[in-house]
Protein backbone atom coordinates (compact mmCIF):
# COMPACT_ATOMS: atom_id res chain seq x y z
CA UNK A 1 0.00 0.00 0.00
CA UNK A 2 1.44 3.34 -1.07
CA UNK A 3 0.58 6.79 0.30
CA UNK A 4 0.32 10.20 -1.31
CA UNK A 5 -0.18 13.75 -0.04
CA UNK A 6 -3.55 15.46 -0.11
CA UNK A 7 -1.78 18.38 -1.80
CA UNK A 8 -0.12 16.29 -4.51
CA UNK A 9 3.42 17.65 -4.42
CA UNK A 10 5.26 14.63 -3.01
CA UNK A 11 6.22 11.21 -4.27
CA UNK A 12 4.38 8.03 -3.30
CA UNK A 13 5.78 6.48 -0.13
CA UNK A 14 5.14 3.33 1.94
CA UNK A 15 3.25 3.32 5.23
CA UNK A 16 6.44 3.20 7.33
CA UNK A 17 7.68 6.42 5.75
CA UNK A 18 4.24 8.04 6.12
CA UNK A 19 4.10 7.19 9.84
CA UNK A 20 7.69 8.23 10.53
CA UNK A 21 7.33 11.52 8.70
CA UNK A 22 3.88 12.44 10.05
CA UNK A 23 3.19 15.41 7.77
CA UNK A 24 3.97 15.50 4.04
CA UNK A 25 6.71 17.84 2.81
CA UNK A 26 4.16 19.94 0.92
CA UNK A 27 2.14 20.52 4.10
CA UNK A 28 -0.52 17.99 3.14
CA UNK A 29 -1.69 14.86 4.93
CA UNK A 30 -0.85 11.35 3.82
CA UNK A 31 -3.60 9.24 2.30
CA UNK A 32 -3.61 5.63 1.09
CA UNK A 33 -3.60 5.20 -2.67
CA UNK A 34 -6.72 3.06 -2.31
CA UNK A 35 -9.00 1.64 0.38
CA UNK A 36 -9.25 -2.08 0.98
CA UNK A 37 -12.74 -3.60 1.12
CA UNK A 38 -14.08 -5.84 3.87
CA UNK A 39 -17.04 -8.05 2.97
CA UNK A 40 -19.96 -8.54 5.32
CA UNK A 41 -18.68 -12.07 5.89
CA UNK A 42 -15.32 -10.66 7.05
CA UNK A 43 -17.03 -8.05 9.22
CA UNK A 44 -19.27 -10.66 10.84
CA UNK A 45 -16.26 -12.90 11.43
CA UNK A 46 -15.02 -10.24 13.86
CA UNK A 47 -17.90 -11.13 16.17
CA UNK A 48 -15.95 -14.08 17.54
CA UNK A 49 -12.58 -12.32 17.71
CA UNK A 50 -10.93 -10.46 20.60
CA UNK A 51 -10.21 -6.80 19.95
CA UNK A 52 -6.58 -7.41 19.07
CA UNK A 53 -7.47 -9.75 16.22
CA UNK A 54 -10.11 -7.32 14.98
CA UNK A 55 -7.36 -4.69 14.86
CA UNK A 56 -5.09 -6.98 12.84
CA UNK A 57 -7.89 -7.53 10.32
CA UNK A 58 -8.06 -3.79 9.63
CA UNK A 59 -4.47 -2.62 10.13
CA UNK A 60 -2.98 -5.33 7.95
CA UNK A 61 -4.93 -3.88 5.00
CA UNK A 62 -3.16 -0.53 5.33
CA UNK A 63 0.24 -1.20 6.91
CA UNK A 64 1.41 -3.65 4.29
CA UNK A 65 5.12 -3.17 4.90
CA UNK A 66 4.68 -4.40 8.48
CA UNK A 67 4.65 -8.17 8.91
CA UNK A 68 1.74 -9.87 10.64
CA UNK A 69 4.12 -10.79 13.46
CA UNK A 70 5.11 -7.12 13.89
CA UNK A 71 1.50 -5.96 13.90
CA UNK A 72 0.53 -8.69 16.35
CA UNK A 73 3.33 -7.67 18.71
CA UNK A 74 2.37 -3.99 18.54
CA UNK A 75 -1.33 -4.67 19.04
CA UNK A 76 -0.78 -7.11 21.89
CA UNK A 77 1.36 -4.60 23.80
CA UNK A 78 -0.91 -1.64 23.03
CA UNK A 79 -4.19 -3.21 24.17
CA UNK A 80 -2.92 -5.38 27.02
CA UNK A 81 -4.92 -6.03 30.18
CA UNK A 82 -2.39 -3.93 32.08
CA UNK A 83 -3.34 -0.89 29.99
CA UNK A 84 -7.05 -1.49 29.39
CA UNK A 85 -9.49 -2.71 32.02
CA UNK A 86 -11.49 -5.47 30.36
CA UNK A 87 -12.56 -5.21 26.71
CA UNK A 88 -10.97 -2.02 25.33
CA UNK A 89 -14.11 -0.57 23.68
CA UNK A 90 -17.31 -1.86 25.32
CA UNK A 91 -20.67 -1.12 23.70
CA UNK A 92 -23.16 -0.04 26.38
CA UNK A 93 -26.92 -0.26 25.81
CA UNK A 94 -28.57 2.96 26.93
CA UNK A 95 -31.91 3.09 25.07
CA UNK A 96 -33.87 0.78 22.82
CA UNK A 97 -32.27 2.08 19.63
CA UNK A 98 -29.18 3.90 20.88
CA UNK A 99 -25.97 2.60 22.42
CA UNK A 100 -22.78 4.25 23.63
CA UNK A 101 -19.34 3.07 22.52
CA UNK A 102 -17.00 3.74 25.44
CA UNK A 103 -13.55 4.57 24.14
CA UNK A 104 -11.97 5.70 27.40
CA UNK A 105 -10.91 2.58 29.29
CA UNK A 106 -7.19 3.07 28.62
CA UNK A 107 -4.38 4.64 30.69
CA UNK A 108 -5.48 8.28 30.29
CA UNK A 109 -9.26 7.75 30.34
CA UNK A 110 -9.76 9.23 26.86
CA UNK A 111 -10.34 7.84 23.37
CA UNK A 112 -6.91 9.03 22.25
CA UNK A 113 -5.45 5.97 24.02
CA UNK A 114 -6.91 3.74 21.31
CA UNK A 115 -4.42 5.21 18.85
CA UNK A 116 -1.66 6.61 21.04
CA UNK A 117 -0.91 3.35 22.82
CA UNK A 118 -0.06 1.73 19.49
CA UNK A 119 1.44 4.69 17.58
CA UNK A 120 4.78 4.72 19.46
CA UNK A 121 5.19 1.01 18.75
CA UNK A 122 4.40 1.48 15.07
CA UNK A 123 6.58 4.56 14.87
CA UNK A 124 9.70 2.99 16.35
CA UNK A 125 9.40 0.07 13.95
CA UNK A 126 8.72 2.43 11.05
CA UNK A 127 11.92 4.32 11.81
CA UNK A 128 13.93 1.09 11.70
CA UNK A 129 12.32 0.12 8.40
CA UNK A 130 13.19 3.45 6.81
CA UNK A 131 16.77 3.28 8.05
CA UNK A 132 16.39 6.62 9.82
CA UNK A 133 19.10 7.22 12.43
CA UNK A 134 17.94 10.61 13.70
CA UNK A 135 16.22 11.30 17.00
CA UNK A 136 12.49 11.78 16.39
CA UNK A 137 11.01 14.90 17.94
CA UNK A 138 7.31 14.19 18.50
CA UNK A 139 5.67 17.58 18.27
CA UNK A 140 2.11 17.77 19.61
CA UNK A 141 -0.57 20.44 19.89
CA UNK A 142 -3.40 19.35 22.17
CA UNK A 143 -6.85 20.53 23.11
CA UNK A 144 -6.68 18.30 26.17
CA UNK A 145 -6.56 14.55 25.66
CA UNK A 146 -4.02 14.01 22.88
CA UNK A 147 -1.28 15.60 24.97
CA UNK A 148 -1.51 13.23 27.91
CA UNK A 149 -2.05 10.20 25.69
CA UNK A 150 1.03 11.09 23.62
CA UNK A 151 3.11 11.71 26.73
CA UNK A 152 2.06 8.39 28.24
CA UNK A 153 2.66 6.52 24.99
CA UNK A 154 6.09 7.96 24.21
CA UNK A 155 7.54 8.43 27.71
CA UNK A 156 11.09 7.03 27.80
CA UNK A 157 10.79 5.49 24.32
CA UNK A 158 14.41 5.38 23.05
CA UNK A 159 15.27 7.70 20.19
CA UNK A 160 12.36 10.08 20.79
CA UNK A 161 11.76 13.45 22.39
CA UNK A 162 8.16 14.51 23.08
CA UNK A 163 7.10 18.16 23.19
CA UNK A 164 3.45 18.95 23.95
CA UNK A 165 1.93 22.43 23.63
CA UNK A 166 -1.48 23.05 25.21
CA UNK A 167 -3.65 26.20 25.61
CA UNK A 168 -3.00 27.61 29.07
CA UNK A 169 -6.67 28.15 29.93
CA UNK A 170 -8.23 25.76 27.41
CA UNK A 171 -8.18 22.36 29.13
CA UNK A 172 -9.92 20.92 32.18
CA UNK A 173 -8.14 20.83 35.55
CA UNK A 174 -7.74 17.07 35.32
CA UNK A 175 -6.43 17.21 31.75
CA UNK A 176 -3.87 19.81 32.79
CA UNK A 177 -2.88 17.86 35.90
CA UNK A 178 -2.40 14.70 33.84
CA UNK A 179 0.06 16.50 31.58
CA UNK A 180 2.07 18.59 34.03
CA UNK A 181 2.73 15.61 36.29
CA UNK A 182 3.94 13.35 33.48
CA UNK A 183 7.21 11.60 34.24
CA UNK A 184 9.83 10.65 31.66
CA UNK A 185 13.31 11.77 30.68
CA UNK A 186 12.16 12.65 27.16
CA UNK A 187 8.87 14.48 27.83
CA UNK A 188 8.26 18.24 27.82
CA UNK A 189 4.95 20.02 28.47
CA UNK A 190 4.49 23.71 27.66
CA UNK A 191 1.43 25.93 28.12
CA UNK A 192 0.68 28.44 25.35
CA UNK A 193 -0.94 31.82 25.98
CA UNK A 194 -3.78 31.41 23.51
CA UNK A 195 -6.28 28.80 22.34
CA UNK A 196 -5.83 25.40 20.71
CA UNK A 197 -5.81 26.82 17.21
CA UNK A 198 -2.87 29.04 18.19
CA UNK A 199 -0.97 25.98 19.37
CA UNK A 200 -1.95 23.85 16.38
CA UNK A 201 -1.14 26.57 13.83
CA UNK A 202 2.21 27.12 15.51
CA UNK A 203 3.07 23.43 15.41
CA UNK A 204 2.07 23.06 11.76
CA UNK A 205 4.21 26.11 10.94
CA UNK A 206 7.19 24.44 12.57
CA UNK A 207 6.60 21.30 10.50
CA UNK A 208 6.59 23.37 7.31
CA UNK A 209 9.67 25.47 8.17
CA UNK A 210 12.36 24.17 5.79
CA UNK A 211 15.12 26.19 7.46
CA UNK A 212 14.22 24.72 10.84
CA UNK A 213 14.06 21.24 9.34
CA UNK A 214 17.59 21.72 7.99
CA UNK A 215 18.81 22.99 11.35
CA UNK A 216 17.27 20.00 13.13
CA UNK A 217 18.92 17.64 10.68
CA UNK A 218 22.29 19.20 11.44
CA UNK A 219 21.69 18.24 15.06
CA UNK A 220 20.56 14.71 14.12
CA UNK A 221 16.87 15.41 14.85
CA UNK A 222 13.70 15.23 12.76
CA UNK A 223 10.08 16.17 13.50
CA UNK A 224 7.26 13.66 13.62
CA UNK A 225 3.69 13.96 14.83
CA UNK A 226 1.37 12.22 17.28
CA UNK A 227 -1.62 14.33 16.28
CA UNK A 228 -4.27 12.81 14.03
CA UNK A 229 -2.53 14.40 11.05
CA UNK A 230 -0.26 11.31 11.35
CA UNK A 231 -1.73 8.36 9.46
CA UNK A 232 -0.40 6.00 12.13
CA UNK A 233 -2.57 7.82 14.64
CA UNK A 234 -5.71 7.82 12.47
CA UNK A 235 -5.75 4.27 11.11
CA UNK A 236 -6.15 2.50 14.52
CA UNK A 237 -9.34 4.48 15.03
CA UNK A 238 -10.97 2.79 12.05
CA UNK A 239 -10.87 -0.47 13.99
CA UNK A 240 -13.37 0.40 16.68
CA UNK A 241 -16.09 1.26 14.19
CA UNK A 242 -15.96 -2.27 12.83
CA UNK A 243 -15.68 -3.61 16.38
CA UNK A 244 -18.78 -1.70 17.49
CA UNK A 245 -20.78 -3.00 14.54
CA UNK A 246 -19.72 -6.60 15.26
CA UNK A 247 -20.70 -6.22 18.91
CA UNK A 248 -24.06 -4.69 17.96
CA UNK A 249 -24.79 -7.75 15.82
CA UNK A 250 -23.58 -10.01 18.63
CA UNK A 251 -25.93 -8.31 21.09
CA UNK A 252 -28.90 -8.62 18.75
CA UNK A 253 -29.19 -4.84 18.44
CA UNK A 254 -29.05 -5.14 14.64
CA UNK A 255 -28.85 -7.87 12.03
CA UNK A 256 -25.80 -8.35 9.84
CA UNK A 257 -26.02 -5.94 6.93
CA UNK A 258 -28.33 -3.45 8.67
CA UNK A 259 -27.45 0.21 8.30
CA UNK A 260 -26.45 2.11 11.44
CA UNK A 261 -25.83 5.75 12.36
CA UNK A 262 -22.87 7.06 14.34
CA UNK A 263 -22.93 10.29 16.33
CA UNK A 264 -19.45 11.62 17.01
CA UNK A 265 -18.30 14.59 19.14
CA UNK A 266 -16.07 16.34 16.65
CA UNK A 267 -13.27 18.90 16.81
CA UNK A 268 -10.29 18.12 14.60
CA UNK A 269 -12.40 15.75 12.43
CA UNK A 270 -10.11 12.73 12.91
CA UNK A 271 -12.44 10.47 14.90
CA UNK A 272 -15.45 10.87 12.62
CA UNK A 273 -13.23 10.62 9.54
CA UNK A 274 -12.02 7.19 10.70
CA UNK A 275 -15.67 6.11 10.66
CA UNK A 276 -16.12 7.48 7.16
CA UNK A 277 -13.10 5.46 6.04
CA UNK A 278 -14.70 2.38 7.61
CA UNK A 279 -17.77 3.05 5.47
CA UNK A 280 -15.62 3.29 2.35
CA UNK A 281 -14.22 -0.11 3.32
CA UNK A 282 -17.70 -1.66 3.47
CA UNK A 283 -19.19 -0.89 6.90
CA UNK A 284 -22.98 -0.38 6.48
CA UNK A 285 -23.41 3.21 7.68
CA UNK A 286 -26.39 5.40 6.89
CA UNK A 287 -25.28 8.71 8.40
CA UNK A 288 -22.48 10.23 10.44
CA UNK A 289 -23.79 12.87 12.82
CA UNK A 290 -21.05 15.46 13.18
CA UNK A 291 -21.64 16.94 16.64
CA UNK A 292 -20.07 20.31 17.46
CA UNK A 293 -20.19 22.51 20.55
CA UNK A 294 -20.49 26.31 20.38
CA UNK A 295 -17.40 26.37 18.16
CA UNK A 296 -19.63 25.23 15.31
CA UNK A 297 -17.36 25.80 12.31
CA UNK A 298 -17.94 22.23 11.09
CA UNK A 299 -21.71 22.46 11.44
CA UNK A 300 -21.71 25.61 9.35
CA UNK A 301 -19.41 24.05 6.77
CA UNK A 302 -21.55 20.95 6.31
CA UNK A 303 -24.72 23.02 6.04
CA UNK A 304 -23.39 25.81 3.78
CA UNK A 305 -20.31 24.50 1.97
CA UNK A 306 -18.25 27.41 3.32
CA UNK A 307 -15.51 26.91 5.90
CA UNK A 308 -14.94 30.16 7.78
CA UNK A 309 -12.66 30.26 10.81
CA UNK A 310 -13.09 34.04 11.18
CA UNK A 311 -15.38 33.88 14.18
CA UNK A 312 -15.41 34.20 17.94
CA UNK A 313 -13.68 31.40 19.82
CA UNK A 314 -15.56 29.95 22.80
CA UNK A 315 -14.08 28.16 25.80
CA UNK A 316 -16.60 25.47 26.69
CA UNK A 317 -17.16 22.59 29.09
CA UNK A 318 -16.26 20.26 26.20
CA UNK A 319 -12.74 21.70 25.64
CA UNK A 320 -11.39 18.94 23.41
CA UNK A 321 -13.79 20.24 20.77
CA UNK A 322 -12.82 23.91 21.14
CA UNK A 323 -11.27 24.04 17.68
CA UNK A 324 -11.79 26.34 14.70
CA UNK A 325 -9.33 24.73 12.26
CA UNK A 326 -10.20 21.05 11.76
CA UNK A 327 -7.07 19.61 10.17
CA UNK A 328 -8.47 16.25 9.07
CA UNK A 329 -11.24 17.83 7.01
CA UNK A 330 -8.55 18.14 4.34
CA UNK A 331 -8.57 14.36 3.98
CA UNK A 332 -12.33 14.29 3.48
CA UNK A 333 -12.08 16.94 0.77
CA UNK A 334 -9.40 14.89 -0.96
CA UNK A 335 -11.68 11.83 -1.04
CA UNK A 336 -14.81 13.73 -2.04
CA UNK A 337 -13.05 15.54 -4.91
CA UNK A 338 -11.78 12.15 -6.13
CA UNK A 339 -8.15 12.87 -5.24
CA UNK A 340 -8.07 16.40 -6.69
CA UNK A 341 -4.96 17.47 -4.79
CA UNK A 342 -4.62 20.72 -6.73
CA UNK A 343 -8.07 21.86 -5.65
CA UNK A 344 -7.49 20.79 -2.04
CA UNK A 345 -4.21 22.70 -1.93
CA UNK A 346 -5.96 25.81 -3.22
CA UNK A 347 -8.61 25.62 -0.49
CA UNK A 348 -5.98 25.10 2.22
CA UNK A 349 -4.02 28.09 0.95
CA UNK A 350 -7.19 30.18 0.96
CA UNK A 351 -7.87 29.13 4.55
CA UNK A 352 -4.34 30.10 5.56
CA UNK A 353 -4.35 33.43 3.74
CA UNK A 354 -7.95 34.61 4.15
CA UNK A 355 -9.48 32.35 6.83
CA UNK A 356 -12.25 31.10 4.55
CA UNK A 357 -12.97 28.90 1.54
CA UNK A 358 -16.07 27.54 -0.21
CA UNK A 359 -16.37 24.15 -1.90
CA UNK A 360 -19.52 24.82 -3.94
CA UNK A 361 -23.01 23.32 -3.86
CA UNK A 362 -22.15 20.12 -5.76
CA UNK A 363 -19.46 19.03 -3.31
CA UNK A 364 -21.52 20.17 -0.34
CA UNK A 365 -24.41 17.99 -1.54
CA UNK A 366 -22.04 15.06 -1.82
CA UNK A 367 -20.84 15.56 1.75
CA UNK A 368 -24.44 15.81 2.99
CA UNK A 369 -25.11 12.30 1.68
CA UNK A 370 -22.89 10.94 4.46
CA UNK A 371 -22.79 13.67 7.11
CA UNK A 372 -25.32 15.58 9.16
CA UNK A 373 -23.96 18.60 11.02
CA UNK A 374 -25.45 20.13 14.14
CA UNK A 375 -24.25 21.85 17.29
CA UNK A 376 -25.07 21.87 20.99
CA UNK A 377 -24.67 24.79 23.41
CA UNK A 378 -23.55 24.73 27.05
CA UNK A 379 -27.05 24.65 28.53
CA UNK A 380 -28.08 21.76 26.29
CA UNK A 381 -24.89 19.86 27.12
CA UNK A 382 -25.51 19.99 30.86
CA UNK A 383 -29.21 19.31 30.40
CA UNK A 384 -28.37 16.20 28.41
CA UNK A 385 -25.96 14.88 31.05
CA UNK A 386 -28.67 15.35 33.67
CA UNK A 387 -31.49 13.90 31.57
CA UNK A 388 -29.63 10.76 30.52
CA UNK A 389 -28.36 10.19 34.07
CA UNK A 390 -31.86 10.58 35.51
CA UNK A 391 -33.80 8.71 32.83
CA UNK A 392 -31.37 6.04 31.69
CA UNK A 393 -29.05 5.74 34.73
CA UNK A 394 -26.06 6.41 32.48
CA UNK A 395 -23.39 9.00 33.30
CA UNK A 396 -21.58 10.71 30.43
CA UNK A 397 -18.98 13.43 30.03
CA UNK A 398 -19.74 16.73 28.22
CA UNK A 399 -18.28 15.61 24.87
CA UNK A 400 -20.42 12.49 24.86
CA UNK A 401 -23.41 14.60 25.85
CA UNK A 402 -22.87 16.84 22.83
CA UNK A 403 -22.98 13.78 20.58
CA UNK A 404 -26.05 12.39 22.36
CA UNK A 405 -28.02 15.63 22.02
CA UNK A 406 -26.89 15.91 18.39
CA UNK A 407 -28.40 12.47 17.78
CA UNK A 408 -31.66 13.64 19.35
CA UNK A 409 -31.70 16.75 17.14
CA UNK A 410 -31.02 14.66 14.05
CA UNK A 411 -33.90 12.33 14.85
CA UNK A 412 -36.25 15.22 15.54
CA UNK A 413 -35.41 16.95 12.25
CA UNK A 414 -35.30 13.87 10.01
CA UNK A 415 -37.61 11.34 11.73
CA UNK A 416 -34.83 8.80 11.11
CA UNK A 417 -34.90 6.33 14.01
CA UNK A 418 -32.07 4.14 12.66
CA UNK A 419 -30.14 2.41 15.43
CA UNK A 420 -27.39 4.80 16.49
CA UNK A 421 -24.04 4.35 18.21
CA UNK A 422 -22.86 7.41 20.11
CA UNK A 423 -19.12 7.62 20.58
CA UNK A 424 -18.09 8.38 24.16
CA UNK A 425 -14.65 9.94 24.11
CA UNK A 426 -13.78 10.54 27.78
CA UNK A 427 -14.57 9.39 31.29
CA UNK A 428 -17.05 11.66 33.09
CA UNK A 429 -14.48 11.98 35.86
CA UNK A 430 -12.21 13.98 33.55
CA UNK A 431 -14.82 16.76 33.63
CA UNK A 432 -16.18 16.36 37.14
CA UNK A 433 -17.07 20.04 37.63
CA UNK A 434 -19.44 20.17 34.68
CA UNK A 435 -20.85 16.70 35.35
CA UNK A 436 -21.62 17.47 39.00
CA UNK A 437 -23.33 20.72 38.05
CA UNK A 438 -25.37 18.82 35.46
CA UNK A 439 -26.63 15.97 37.64
CA UNK A 440 -27.13 18.10 40.78
CA UNK A 441 -28.01 21.55 39.39
CA UNK A 442 -29.43 22.80 42.69
CA UNK A 443 -26.32 22.08 44.75
CA UNK A 444 -23.27 24.31 45.16
CA UNK A 445 -19.98 22.50 44.53
CA UNK A 446 -17.84 25.64 44.30
CA UNK A 447 -14.75 25.61 46.43
CA UNK A 448 -14.46 21.83 46.57
CA UNK A 449 -11.30 21.60 44.51
CA UNK A 450 -10.50 19.11 41.76
CA UNK A 451 -9.92 15.99 43.82
CA UNK A 452 -12.76 16.63 46.24
CA UNK A 453 -14.99 16.91 43.16
CA UNK A 454 -13.81 13.53 41.94
CA UNK A 455 -14.67 11.97 45.28
CA UNK A 456 -18.07 13.68 45.36
CA UNK A 457 -18.88 12.42 41.86
CA UNK A 458 -17.84 8.91 42.92
CA UNK A 459 -20.08 9.15 45.97
CA UNK A 460 -23.12 10.39 44.06
CA UNK A 461 -22.82 8.15 40.99
CA UNK A 462 -21.60 4.96 42.61
CA UNK A 463 -18.92 4.72 39.92
CA UNK A 464 -15.25 4.35 40.73
CA UNK A 465 -12.71 7.09 40.05
CA UNK A 466 -10.25 5.73 37.47
CA UNK A 467 -7.13 4.72 39.39
CA UNK A 468 -4.83 6.82 37.24
CA UNK A 469 -6.86 9.94 38.08
CA UNK A 470 -7.02 9.25 41.79
CA UNK A 471 -3.23 8.94 41.82
CA UNK A 472 -2.76 12.44 40.36
CA UNK A 473 -3.44 14.11 43.71
CA UNK A 474 -0.12 12.96 45.14
CA UNK A 475 2.02 13.41 42.03
CA UNK A 476 4.41 16.40 41.91
CA UNK A 477 4.09 19.08 39.23
CA UNK A 478 7.03 18.64 36.86
CA UNK A 479 6.22 21.02 33.99
CA UNK A 480 5.44 24.70 34.57
CA UNK A 481 6.64 26.50 31.42
CA UNK A 482 4.29 29.05 29.82
CA UNK A 483 5.13 30.76 26.51
CA UNK A 484 3.63 33.20 24.05
CA UNK A 485 2.18 31.73 20.85
CA UNK A 486 5.06 33.37 18.96
CA UNK A 487 7.67 31.51 21.01
CA UNK A 488 7.10 27.90 19.94
CA UNK A 489 10.18 27.71 17.71
CA UNK A 490 12.53 29.18 20.30
CA UNK A 491 11.03 26.86 22.92
CA UNK A 492 11.65 23.79 20.77
CA UNK A 493 15.23 24.86 20.11
CA UNK A 494 15.85 25.43 23.80
CA UNK A 495 14.50 22.00 24.69
CA UNK A 496 16.62 20.33 22.04
CA UNK A 497 19.69 22.38 22.85
CA UNK A 498 20.13 23.89 19.38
Amino acid sequence: MLYTSTRGQTEMICSAHAIAQGLADDGGLFMPQEFAHLSMTEICAMRKLPYGERAITVLSRFLTDFTEEELTECITKAYSKEKFSGFPVPLRQVKDNADVLELWHGPTAAFKDMALQILPLLLTRAVKKTGEQMKLVILVATSGDTGKAALAGFADIPGTEVIVFYPEEGVSDIQKRQMITQQGNNVHVVAVKGNFDDAQTGVKTLFGDKALTKELKEHNCAFSSANSINWGRLVPQIVYYFSAYADAVNAGRIKAGDLVNFSVPTGNFGDILAGFFAKIMGLPVNKFICASNSNKVLTDFINTGTYDKRREFYRTISPSMDILVSSNLERLLYVETEDNATQVAQWMNQLKETGVYSVGKNLQSKILQDFFGTWVDEFETKETIGNVYRDEKYLMDPHTAVAWRAMEKYRLLTSDETYCIVLSTASPFKFSTAVLEAIRPNEDFSGLGTFAELKKLEEISGLKIPLQMAALEKLPVLHEDVVEKTELESTVKKILGI
